[in-house]
């Protein structure tokens, strides 16, 4: 079984689909969470580390392109059913948690927070979707959304190329391993975010969290 899912997988990674795939994903991870993008990009840097396949600088300006693009739509969905759908978030649920994370950080760090979200479960989606409902410029997303997309191709990338180098004779091994470092790093991201917010209080300041991004919008 595992022979059989290594050669499919040593085919795949040879084609030329896989760049193809890598952007496609990225850009639906935008506005569609559920979609793998993360762990397609990890497997292609680790089977372009252990077969030379598929080419590691294409993967990353595959995946850099579909983030930056997948940003965007998310940003344009939210300019205009994305406020409603916003609102309309069960409090509770780890959406609303994350909705309402985004609203302060972004009141509190303005664009820079589409960085960090990348490493947020949940984070990009929430952030691209408020950027866009509350307004926010632009000609300014544009280019923390180029930053974030940038960083993000080339770290799955290369923790994905790092575990292929581990495990050269065994490329699953070092898909386990990419993996498996993505989310500690995705795992050290979130402690530190829960201890500092957990420092600071948190007043409900939704409404005029909106309230002060459209003023900014409008400077």
């Amino acid at each position: 079984m595992g022979d059989t899912l290594l050669h499919f997988a040593e085919q795949l990674m040879s084609s030329w689909w896989i760049y193809l795939a890598v952007w496609g994903f990225a850009a639906l991870d935008g506005f569609f969470p559920a979609v793998p993008s993360e762990t397609l990009v990890i497997t292609a840097g680790v089977f372009a580390a252990s077969i030379g396949h598929p080419n590691l600088y294409v993967v990353i300006v595959a995946a850099a392109l579909g983030a930056f693009v997948g940003d965007h739509l998310s940003y344009l969905l939210g300019r205009g059913a994305g406020g409603r759908m916003l609102d309309r978030v069960k409090p509770g649920t780890k959406r609303h948690t994350a909705v309402m994370w985004a609203r302060r950080a972004l009141a509190d760090r303005g664009g820079l927070v589409l960085i960090v979200a990348r490493y947020i479960p949940g984070g990009r989606t929430a952030v691209t979707l408020t950027m866009g409902s509350v307004r926010y410029p632009l000609r300014r997303f544009t280019p923390y959304a180029a930053v974030a997309a940038i960083s993000w191709g080339l770290y799955c990338s290369l923790v994905g190329y790092i575990g292929g180098k581990a495990f050269e004779d065994n490329p699953l091994k070092g898909v386990a391993l990419g993996i498996g470092l993505a989310l500690g790093v995705t795992l050290i991201v979130e402690v530190v975010r829960h201890y500092r917010s957990k420092r600071r209080p948190q007043p409900e300041v939704e409404p005029q969290v909106e309230d002060e991004l459209m003023v900014t919008s409008e400077r």
